[in-house]
């Protein structure tokens, strides 16, 4: 079932949160073991990460990264595509801890392959969110280090794809 408990003895779903109480919003210690380092025999030995035949992945494309708030230092992956940002399980990003975010659809991002460009839409709640300062009501470019506001939490915008990379589609054209 994958029940944690805080160290105030709060038990809660580690599926639905996280290692994030949404009692008290504090953090569960890490383990100090590496648990990589113990599978193998050698450690100096590179292992390689194994995919199965046939299964893609959408690579990352930039990332949010929490500035103020809850969830401080943690970084979300953004993918290609429409990002829809909550605290639903459901969502694209989750932001969990942050009682003020929306479950659903607080905001969104998305980022265009063809244009090369990100942009912050408003979501579809009642919630706002914030691009540097400013109500978003209509679709806003995202630059490098832009500041989006949700709930109480704070988060700055990093790009990896955009003008300067852009991952290749693996297709001959």
């Amino acid at each position: 079932m994958g029940l944690n408990r805080c160290k105030n003895g709060h038990m809660f779903s580690a599926r639905k949160y996280g290692d994030v109480c949404p009692y008290c919003n504090t953090e569960l210690e890490k383990a100090t073991t590496n648990t990589r380092r113990m599978l193998i025999d050698d450690p100096d030995k590179t292992m390689p990460i194994m995919t199965s035949a046939g299964q893609e992945f959408d690579p990352v494309v930039g990332w949010l990264v929490c500035i103020e708030g809850p969830q401080y230092g943690k970084d979300y992956k953004i993918k290609a595509g429409k990002n829809f940002i909550g605290r639903a399980d459901n969502m694209h990003i989750q932001i969990v801890g942050d009682n003020a975010i929306s479950r659903i659809n607080h905001a969104a991002i998305s980022y265009d392959k063809k244009n090369r460009t990100s942009y912050l839409l408003p979501g579809d709640s009642s919630g706002l969110a914030y691009h540097n300062n400013e109500a978003v009501y209509t679709p806003v470019e995202l630059k490098a280090f832009s500041i989006v506001e949700m709930g109480s939490s704070k988060f700055i915008y990093i790009p990896l794809c955009g003008e300067h990379f852009e991952w290749e589609s693996g297709e001959e054209e």
